[in-house]
């Protein structure tokens, strides 16, 4: 038989490349589209600069016999992975294809995705992770959950080095929700699940009866504090990834972009409106941050986990920072157990990248009650004071209003580190609010008089003027300075010009030991 020609071959290659980029079929790949979801492929194309994807592994296929599997056509293997670039900025990429054995993973799919990852941490790129799969491969048996021990050392080993994005855009279920789970941010689209166990098996084994919505729908796990970001569809979920990652560094090794900067610090006087002079009232955090960062552009993580404290990311004068704001209108801004973990690993992700970090406080201490000890408030409210003692990168912080006792040190005090604390004139920085300690201080005084109520007015005012004003506070040296609040953005910017070359060592050891 003659040999082939060089055309020969190439028709050749271009079929079987057809066949692959073809996926489960058509059919499949339509039904896919029925249900409002992209493809593998798509998803891909539509995240990536055009023209820039190099996929790796696509003639990939599995190494299992039994159970029909030697005869089964899985193109790619049901995950297409390879690398590209987002915005002119490298990125590895892998992507689960549901038309293609419903995206389950076996031991070749989840070997690619970890080489994938690993190909990130020699690149020092980013890595974004697509998950759309019914779950492991039954049919590989103990390879297949092998794969995902692969995949998870895999993330472990880019944990802090290069972000890792999850974008959950359909079943993701089983041991394959620890992958999102160990990565630094979870975007889940509202057709999408992820549950470690489904609502049929949570029926025969509890008797509960559960929609998979309740359990695992978008809304649900940014509930439960897994998710970062909710989209409506795919292609929201990756508008979010882009932006997501425009504010952050290619690795640890770097500093964040700079991009075309708003370089207007002047003046802004109505930020002083903002801020209610009665302590009781609330008011959005976020109109301040709006204020303050360039072009009011914030992208808040996990807007609806912990909603008593907001963090997310911003610019200043083109420079990303990382916000962490008590919120006053939710739960007056207390720290509670969920938002002390919320706040916490955001402020070690930002120190991981190099990222200052921006603190407005106006926080009346830890919520108080039963459940709150029961359920170790102690334990997550150290996780505040750790992350932030830990941190070496800028810290700015400005007491807008109260700060009180333990959960203004929880809130980055200078004694926990920070390098600038600047305070507003309507700051009250005390170890515990006037009223309460009034009653401690003066109690005697106030049940002794003629007026108890009248008095207790007076001496909870005095101890206001006296005690909790920031000039108590400046005179300490526990504040660098008393802002006008309408220069608020000028100190920062000033503030983070000045910290951009700051270096602080840490004592040699192999890591920490933070509370759990």
């Amino acid at each position: 038989m003659a040999k082939k020609t060089m055309s020969q071959l190439i028709d050749e290659l271009d079929l079987h490349r057809s066949q692959v980029d073809l996926g489960g079929g058509q059919a499949r790949i339509d039904k896919q589209h029925a249900q409002g979801k992209m493809t593998a492929r798509e998803r891909i194309a539509a995240l990536l600069d055009p023209g820039t994807f190099q996929e790796t592994g696509a003639f990939r296929r599995n190494r299992t016999t039994a159970f029909g599997m030697d005869t089964a056509d899985m193109p790619a293997d049901g995950v297409v992975t390879g690398c590209g670039t987002v915005m002119g900025r490298e990125v590895n990429i892998a992507s689960q294809d549901f038309t293609v054995a419903g995206g389950s993973a076996g031991e070749t799919h989840s070997t690619k995705v970890a080489e994938a990852l690993r190909e990130s941490l020699k690149t020092g790129a980013p890595f974004i992770f697509i998950n759309d799969s019914g779950g492991a491969r039954v049919q590989e048996g103990i390879d297949s959950l092998s794969g995902y021990g692969k995949v998870f050392y895999a993330n472990v080993l880019l944990s802090g080095a290069v972000p890792q994005i999850s974008i959950i855009a359909g079943p993701c279920a089983g041991g394959a929700a620890y992958s999102p789970a160990l990565t630094d941010f979870i975007i889940q689209t509202r057709k999408a699940h992820m549950f470690i166990t489904g609502p049929n098996v949570i029926k025969q084994v509890t008797g509960e009866d559960v929609t998979a919505d309740a359990l695992g729908g978008a809304d649900a796990q940014m509930a439960s504090g897994v998710v970062s970001f909710v989209a409506d569809d795919d292609d929201q979920a990756i508008l979010i990834a882009k932006k997501l990652l425009s504010f952050l560094p290619q690795n640890n090794s770097e500093e964040p972009p700079v991009v075309e900067p708003d370089e207007n610090v002047d003046a802004d006087p109505e930020i002083r409106d903002i801020v209610p002079m009665d302590e009781r009232k609330g008011y959005d955090v976020r109109e301040i941050i709006w204020r303050i960062v360039d072009r009011r552009d914030f992208l808040e993580v996990q807007a609806g986990f912990a909603p008593n404290l907001v963090v997310g990311f911003g610019r200043i004068v083109g420079r990303t920072v990382g916000f962490i704001a008590n919120q006053p209108s939710v739960m007056s801004g207390v720290l509670d157990i969920n938002s002390s973990d919320k706040g916490s690993r955001f402020i070690r992700f930002c120190n991981a990248f190099n990222i200052p970090v921006v603190n407005l406080v106006d926080v009346p201490g830890f919520l108080p009650g039963v459940a709150q000890e029961t359920g170790g408030i102690i334990r997550h409210g150290a996780k505040m004071l750790y992350a932030y003692s830990a941190a070496t990168v800028p810290k700015i912080t400005i007491v807008v209003r109260k700060a009180y006792g333990g959960s203004y040190l929880a809130m980055c005090s200078k004694d926990m580190g920070a390098d600038r604390v600047y305070a507003w004139p309507s700051a009250e920085i005390a170890v515990m609010g006037a009223e309460g300690a009034a009653a401690v201080v003066f109690r005697k005084e106030i049940a002794d008089a003629d007026d108890p109520a009248a008095r207790r007015a007076e001496l909870v005012q005095e101890y206001r003027d006296k005690f909790s004003s920031p000039y108590m506070a400046a005179a300490h040296g526990l504040v660098d300075d008393i802002i006008d609040p309408a220069l608020t953005r000028l100190h920062i910017a000033s503030a983070l010009a000045m910290l951009a070359t700051k270096r602080e060592t840490r004592p040699a050891k192999k890591h920490g030991l933070g509370p759990a």
